[in-house]
């Protein structure tokens, strides 16, 4: 479904993704993994077009993609959450979800009753600006906003961060509905081991921009912890 091959990128003169390779097939969930400053959030930039590729290909069920423009690729069907959220402050959570609308092949202006199902507490605060919300509501409404437009891919980008334990769970329990129950195929960056490990089946692990290890994540052992996750 998602196939990278030799993915480089640069940010001025230093050198951030070195030759990365990644194959997702339909339907698994594969974490990335890492240290702070690894090149984790600037992969998965660099797959959604939000930073162009200066080496190597990306393809999507089959597609290149590496020259499209991020809007080409949500259109295709990737919906994207990044860190920080960065849902709109002053719209309303029923208008942030709108926003999501726009890119969806049908051109649905409907938002789907499935994001209300999925996060009961939209549906109550629908009519409040984003800004209101709490860090995990927020988290919610970046999730659920992803969701409108209808992908085949939802990629994450550290979805637990500055989140409470509840919430936390609770956002595993849907990606895990969405992935196992419904067959949405997930690329996320985590670095909660344990969220990772009851989340994904797979992990990759970049370090110094370069993947280093990658396998089923009951491989995810000691030996890589240590070398490339602990702090």
């Amino acid at each position: 479904m998602l196939k990278l091959n030799n993915v480089n990128q640069y940010y001025g003169e230093s050198h951030t993704l070195w030759d990365v390779d990644l194959d997702m097939k339909k339907g698994e969930c594969l974490c990335v993994m890492g240290r702070n400053g690894v090149g984790k959030t600037t992969l998965l930039k660099t797959i959604m077009g939000l930073l162009p590729v200066k080496g190597g290909s990306i393809e999507f069920n089959g597609q290149d993609f590496a020259r499209q423009a991020a809007e080409e690729r949500a259109r295709a069907g990737i919906g994207y959450v990044p860190q920080g959220r960065e849902i709109f402050p002053l719209l309303t959570v029923e208008e942030n979800l709108e926003t999501g609308l726009q890119a969806r092949p049908d051109r649905s202006k409907k938002i789907p009753d499935r994001i209300y199902d999925l996060f009961p507490v939209l549906h109550e605060m629908r009519n409040r600006r984003g800004g209101d919300l709490s860090g995990g509501q927020q988290q919610q409404l970046a999730i659920g906003r992803a969701l409108a437009l209808d992908p085949t891919l939802l990629i994450l980008d550290e979805p637990t961060e500055g989140i409470q334990p509840n919430i936390v769970d609770m956002i595993g329990r849907v990606i895990k509905t969405l992935n196992r129950q419904e067959g949405l195929t997930v690329l996320l960056v985590e670095q909660k081991l344990h969220f990772a490990r009851a989340t994904a089946d797979r992990f990759a692990i970049l370090d110094r921009g370069s993947k280093v290890a990658e396998g089923n994540m009951g491989e995810l052992d000691d030996t890589l912890i240590k070398s490339y996750l602990t702090v």
